[in-house]
């Protein structure tokens, strides 16, 4: 990094900008973001009942039609007199990345500043590539102009920039249209020859400069998780000046238009590698999003990571029966669930009511539901719950703009809208059918604006739709399979149909809820619930006692914790619903056995799901799948211990750079490039080809050391213990712990874009050390053909695994037929001997 003096004695910092590297130094404008809806349009309905976990085409919705009438006509002018709010540097992005979530059709902008200094005048090739639209000028002269505007789909070109040897100023506008869930980024690659600087214009000092990227990319909580005290935020090397910090903890991502739950500052001192920010014990236990700005100054750097809060490490004495629990979680949800609609139900089933919470979350329900935002479906159908049990509990005047709102909302895309709620996936799919299905009942003879339906005909479509849902999940399956963050969903849909629906309808419902409470049974440890999963988070992976669907588990199975989630669960305690007998044995194997699970799920059996579990530990994968295509959401292979909450491991390829990112792909939630995975019994083995030019060029495990008792690495196999369970994780390439940054404690990574991992899962004997399962691992060895993309596990006293890239696992040599193509889990229990 070097420094320039200007004529106005403005010093820049500059970072290099090798051939092939990206500009990432960029000094940012604030965020613009504008309503912009388009005219309402009837969507093409291209549901087609065969659910995936990916991109969906759902054709263009009016306000990406009004965007591109738009830019046929439209002039950019350039515009230099915005203030700086913060600077992008280098450190854990190679994209200006500014990807979020918006319920509303939103068009963004954002201006962007930086310097680039080449060693002599010249034109110098670039690529640029986008999700939306890029405007670049060079030295107050436009000289490039790209605007696809695709959704969530990146596009690349060339762009010749006229740059001076003594510093050209580069402009330019990003700009996308946000629906929904956003993809919004830019990456400028350099492709000439010669490396280029790029530098920040302002007036911070280089030192300054260097030490707000290097807090930013170090940044992490200390510990995977915090129970008691404030939150302790440490660095990897101590600050060499004063260093101001500002925190705020943002509401979930359905409430984030609701003021932070917390905001706070305090000041990283000047020698020190840690700040501390008091006042978290104001905060419900969960897993929050935090923003953090460092400054130095008039220089400041944004940066956005997570923390999980957990009070209580050990579950919590949960009440003996079932309606007792369910009692106790409406209770717990009416005090101090999150302020959504669940809470409002709960408040009025427990007979809690207070009347001022009451009145602020119908308020913001009911505004979700009138300006169509996204995820509203999510909300509509417990308000039909509440509005059909508790009608005559309500004010007059709420109940009038309940009614009001239910008549006017778009029930599907065969209704008129401009707005981008989702329509296509699966939970959203069931979701709408459901809030048809109910409010038709309900308002049988009035009509429905959108549709300009009465309720009869609504209530008779949705029944129609709701069969061909039905239809496809009892045929294929789920595609969000044991997911933490969607089985909620499903509830909301499912619950709500059991209890309001009659007839093939209800008793369809009750039938798909024992098949996952079946499902969540198999993949329950030490109370939280686990496993492979569909579609998963970030948060869902690092705090699984903190997701949604943990208070299922622990009022349907006793053992575990409740938290602020209010989504589905007061419909589980309100209603009468009950899980299938002898679940029990499924969550709790007896010592001295292991229950080995099989089954499918998803559209072209999309996950073939093998479980291995025990007492103390389990494994679960779903195995053989697409190796070498892009990934999405999807969680191969999980690791839980009953010892720990936080006591969980798995493997990924990172989707993106950044560890605290958001893409799907993430760098931790789902794989850039999937693999092939095989599982038999207690011991999975995975093959990654990620390709000849990958975006990330390893592979590597999360196992966070606060969740285990012991956590080592010995002959290049990552030991993990928890309690009498233990994990034992190897790769053909050496496994090195990451000692920085966010991994630093938790990520262990094998270099290579061929590479093979194998696991182990086992139990050893009370009292035994770990010396057993080192001497159990000496007889083991994973030897790997990356020609032939083969690996092979062999372990004395257990039979030989090979997985094949491209034909599969074998056993002995023999191919290893997956024992149950079914959709209902093949559970066999069987002895299994302790380690000793």
């Amino acid at each position: 990094m070097s420094a320039l003096t200007t004529e106005t004695n403005t010093v820049t910092a500059f970072f290099p900008v090798p051939p092939g590297g990206t500009v990432v130094a960029w000094a940012l404008s604030p965020l613009e973001a504008a309503y912009y809806p388009g005219t309402p349009a009837l969507a093409e309905d291209r549901v087609n009942y065969r659910f995936i976990n990916g991109f969906v085409d759902v054709g263009h919705l009016p306000c990406r039609v009004a965007l591109w009438d738009e830019i046929k006509t439209r002039t950019v002018p350039l515009k230099t007199d915005w203030p700086v709010e913060s600077i992008n540097l280098p450190g854990f992005n190679r994209r200006l990345d500014f990807s979020h979530f918006w319920h509303r059709p939103t068009k963004l902008a954002r201006w962007c500043r930086t310097t680039l200094v080449p060693p002599e005048d010249g034109d110098y090739p670039f690529t640029v590539t986008t999700c939306g639209g890029v405007h670049i000028w060079v030295d107050g002269v436009l000289a490039g102009q790209f605007e696809p505007f695709t959704r969530n789909a990146g596009q690349t070109t060339a762009v010749t920039l006229p740059l001076k040897a003594t510093g050209s100023e580069v402009v330019m506008l990003s700009e996308d249209l946000a629906e929904r869930d956003t993809t919004w980024y830019v990456e400028m690659t350099s492709k000439a020859d010669v490396a280029i600087e790029a530098g920040v214009p302002g007036g911070a000092s280089p030192s300054d400069i260097k030490t707000l990227m290097t807090l930013a990319a170090d940044v992490r909580p200390k510990g995977e998780f915090t129970s008691a005290g404030p939150l302790v935020l440490v660095f990897d090397a101590p600050s060499e000046t004063d260093v101001t910090v500002t925190a705020s903890i943002r509401q979930s991502v359905h409430m984030q238009h609701l003021p932070p739950l917390f905001e706070t500052r305090a000041t990283l001192r000047t020698g020190k590698d840690r700040v501390v920010l008091e006042g978290i014990d104001t905060l419900p236990d969960a897993y929050h999003p935090l923003d953090l700005t460092f400054e130095i100054g008039s220089a400041r750097v944004t940066r956005h990571i997570g923390f999980a809060l957990l009070r209580e490490k050990t579950p919590p004495r949960q009440p003996a029966t079932l309606s007792a629990r369910k009692e106790a979680a409406l209770a717990f949800a009416a005090q101090h669930g999150e302020l959504r609609v669940g809470r409002a139900l709960a408040m009025l089933a427990a007979n809690q009511v207070d009347g001022e919470t009451l009145d602020t979350i119908l308020a913001d329900t009911l505004a979700a539901i009138e300006e169509r935002r996204d995820c509203s479906d999510f909300v509509m159908v417990p308000l039909l719950w509440l509005y059909g049990a508790y009608k005559d509990k309500l004010p007059e005047r709420r109940t009038k703009r309940i009614e009001t709102a239910i008549l006017n909302y778009r029930y599907w895309v065969d209704e008129p809208g401009n707005d981008v709620m989702w329509f296509w996936s699966e939970n959203h799919v069931l979701c709408f059918h459901t809030s048809q299905y109910l409010a038709g009942r309900l308002f049988p003879s009035a009509t429905f604006t959108a549709s300009g339906r009465k309720g009869t005909t609504q209530a008779r479509l949705a029944t129609e739709r709701l069969g061909k849902w039905f239809d496809s999940v009892e045929a294929h399956g789920l595609a969000e399979w044991n997911s933490a963050a969607y089985y909620p969903i499903d509830f909301i849909g499912l619950l709500a149909l059991e209890h309001w629906a009659d007839g093939d309808i209800k008793t369809r419902a009750k039938a798909l809820l024992d098949r996952l409470f079946t499902m969540i049974a198999l993949h329950t440890l030490g109370g939280v619930a686990a496993g492979t999963q569909g579609r998963a988070y970030d948060k869902e992976l690092h705090a699984g006692p903190l997701t949604e669907l943990a208070p299922f588990a622990t009022v349907a199975f006793g053992e575990g914790w409740l938290n602020d989630g209010v989504a589905a669960l007061p419909m589980f305690a309100a209603g009468s619903y009950e899980p299938p007998a002898g679940l029990d044995r499924y969550v709790s194997p007896p010592p001295g056995t292991a229950l080995n699970a099989h089954y499918v799920q998803g559209y072209q059996s999309a996950g073939r799901l093998a479980l291995h579990k025990r007492a103390a530990v389990q494994l679960s994968a779903s195995v053989d799948g697409e190796p070498g295509k892009k990934g999405h959401q999807q969680h191969l292979i999980d690791i839980r211990f009953a010892s720990h909450p936080f006591a969980r491991a798995w493997i990924n390829h990172p989707g993106e750079d950044d560890p605290w990112g958001h893409q799907r792909p993430s760098y931790w939630a789902g794989n850039g490039v999937m693999p092939r995975i095989g599982q038999y019994q207690d011991a999975a083995l995975m093959l990654y080809d990620l390709g000849e030019n990958p975006r990330v060029d390893f592979t590597h495990a999360c196992a966070p050391s606060g969740g285990f008792d012991e956590t080592l690495i010995w002959n290049n196999w990552l030991i993990l213990r928890g309690g009498n369970g233990f994990a034992a994780l190897t790769a053909s390439a050496p496994i090195v712990p990451v000692e920085t940054g966010p991994g630093a404690g938790r990520e262990y990574r094998a270099q290579g874009t061929k590479a093979a991992w194998a696991v182990i899962v086992g139990e050893r004997a009370q009292g035994a050390d770990i010396a057993a399962i080192k001497s159990m691992l000496g007889d083991t060895a994973l030897s790997f053909a990356p020609e032939a993309m083969r690996a092979t596990l062999s372990r004395k006293g257990a039979q030989s695994l090979e997985l094949d890239y491209a034909s599969g696992l074998s056993v002995d040599g023999i191919p290893f037929a997956f024992p149950n193509p079914g959709l209902a889990p093949q559970v066999r229990e069987t002895a299994a001997s302790p380690l000793s």
